[in-house]
Parts: structure tokens; C-alpha cells; sequence
């Protein structure tokens, strides 16, 4: 019977063959079990530049290997104001995440290769099993507490900071339209 249930959580992409009794092979343990000691990097500092120009630095932790992204927030029971987490992909791909064995709500911020913010999603429920997608090609996803994204005002095309994102190509970009955009308030007054 339990294979069936997982044959069926498979195939509606709710859980994957690494997280169906995989085991760490660096540590031989299963990475989402709860006594599992798992080391992330970090905690990194990442700055988000709003489109209204406000900054905020999340200081998060780093899951860049496959156990570090397996575990995640799991088993926290809590996500302090200013924190989070960061997940890394390399290369960059469609994305998508889960709750299970996460005891907070969080906020998901999905990160394109050029630190550009292309979904929110805020306060994914605890524990949910729903498969929460990127729906699009993403470099990173931020996860902060429930409500914290919300309060900074973040939202689609706010840009992230943080090395694994280019973000000097889009902050570049930003400083050639300025003038431009300077030239056409001009001609407007």
C-alpha cells in the first residue's frame, strides 16, 4: 500500500525518488529526517532593492547540495525577522517546493539567473504537500518567514543581491535607461 501512495505522490510531482528514502551518500542519512544534522553555508548576506528603491539585507543560510536542498527549513520552528534561506541552482531551472516537515509558514520568493524576482509566493501553509512551482526558469529561491515579504512590499522585478546572480548586468541596464527616463520626464514638464 505504501508504495501505491508514493507510485501516486510521484506522479502528481509531490515528492521525488530523493526524498523517497534516499540517503545522504557524503553522511549516510536520510536528509528530512528530523535528527538528521545537516550543515548549510552562510548565513549569507542578500540584499533586495525594491523597485521603489527601498533596501532590506536578509541574512540566509545556503543550500546549495542536494541534501542542504532536501532539508531546507524542515523541522524549524521558527524563521526570525531579517533570516532565511537561500537555495541555489546550477545551472538554472524550473523550480518547485514543498512544506513538508516544515513547521512555519513561510514566504517563497522564486529568483531568476539575473536576480530578478519572478513569483512570490506568500505564506505557503506548514506542512502542506502542494507542489509550490517557480513557473519559470529561476537561479535561486529565497525563503524568508511568513509575512516578511509582504512587510518589504517585494514583488515581481525587485532585484536580489547576492553572488550567485548577476545582478551587475541588471543594475548596468537599469543605469542606461536612467537617463532616458530622465529625458523623458523633462520633455513631460
Amino acid at each position: 500500500m505504501r508504495n501505491l501512495i508514493l507510485s501516486g505522490l510521484l506522479a502528481l510531482g509531490l515528492a521525488d525518488a530523493a526524498s523517497a528514502q534516499q540517503t545522504d551518500p557524503q553522511t549516510n542519512q536520510d536528509p528530512t529526517a528530523r535528527d538528521a544534522s545537516i550543515e548549510f553555508g552562510g548565513p549569507d548576506p542578500v540584499r533586495i532593492v525594491t523597485a521603489r528603491g527601498d533596501e532590506y539585507e536578509i541574512m540566509a543560510e545556503i543550500a546549495a547540495t542536494p541534501a542542504q536542498m532536501e532539508r531546507g527549513l524542515m523541522w524549524r520552528e521558527a524563521v526570525e525577522p531579517g533570516s532565511g534561506m537561500l537555495f541555489h541552482y546550477e545551472p538554472a531551472q524550473p523550480a518547485s517546493m514543498w512544506m513538508r516537515h516544515t513547521l512555519v509558514d513561510l514566504d517563497i520568493v522564486y529568483i531568476d539567473p539575473a536576480g530578478v524576482v519572478v513569483k512570490i509566493i506568500a505564506y505557503a501553509q506548514a506542512e502542506s504537500l502542494r507542489s509550490l512551482s517557480s513557473d519559470a526558469t529561476v537561479a535561486g529561491v529565497l525563503e524568508l518567514g511568513a509575512g516578511q515579504a509582504i512587510e518589504m512590499g517585494l514583488r515581481p522585478g525587485d532585484i536580489v543581491h547576492h553572488p550567485f546572480f548577476d545582478t551587475v548586468e541588471v543594475e548596468a541596464a537599469a543605469l542606461d535607461d536612467a537617463p532616458a527616463a530622465e529625458e523623458s520626464a523633462d520633455e513631460a514638464q
